[in-house]
């Protein structure tokens, strides 16, 4: 990922744990900016361990999660091993674009798949420009810097994403990079956007 070999050393945002003065100005950002548990410690007996999981619930309602950020990307971890004790290996998140807004440029060497729920936009990935729309399936791969783009001026674009992170994680591979953080104010017309409250 480019700058990576150059820094003499880490880079603001998920590499740089010593100075939290970017992480502070963008902490509505939770999944970025504060302390999070990436992956939990798995202590017990096997039987204890076995009795917790089958016990453990299968449905989580994402309604139930608020929704962080914002003016015009928010975001919500529903399945992390932040979030729930059920699942170790995964991660998964909901994105609400507003009509015309973009997200954060970043790049993370763990692979994503998400799945586009609502909307139309562009990602672009190392510098490629790569159209989605409603019903598709994209995949951003290992190591790529990648940004997401809502392209449609009028409606929102609410995106599903899936990751193996915690075991990138769990592995070491952590480099994690935020490149531009997202904007901090809507595009011209959407002055009072929220995300969908259904979702």
């Amino acid at each position: 990922m480019t700058g990576m070999y150059e820094q003499v050393r880490p880079g603001i945002g998920h590499n740089q744990p010593d100075e939290y003065a970017e992480e502070k100005k963008h902490e509505k950002w939770e999944r970025w900016a504060k302390k999070r548990t990436f992956v939990r410690a798995l202590e017990g007996t096997y039987s204890h361990l076995y009795k917790a999981l089958l016990e453990e619930k299968r449905v989580y309602p994402s309604r139930d999660v608020p929704w962080k950020g914002g003016p015009g990307q928010f975001g919500k971890s529903v399945i992390s091993p932040q979030a729930t004790t059920i699942i170790q290996s995964m991660e998964s998140h909901i994105e609400a674009y507003a009509p015309g807004a973009y997200g954060q440029k970043h790049g993370h060497l763990n692979s994503a798949v998400f799945y586009v729920l609502k909307g139309r936009g562009h990602d672009v990935h190392d510098g490629r420009h790569i159209p989605w729309k409603a019903g598709d399936v994209m995949i951003v791969e290992n190591g790529c810097v990648h940004q997401h783009f809502n392209d449609d001026p009028e409606n929102e674009a609410i995106l599903l994403v899936f990751k193996a992170k915690p075991l990138f994680l769990f592995m070491h591979l952590l480099f994690q990079k935020i490149v531009e953080w997202p904007p901090d104010k809507l595009p011209p017309g959407q002055d009072s956007y929220k995300p969908p409250t259904d979702i």
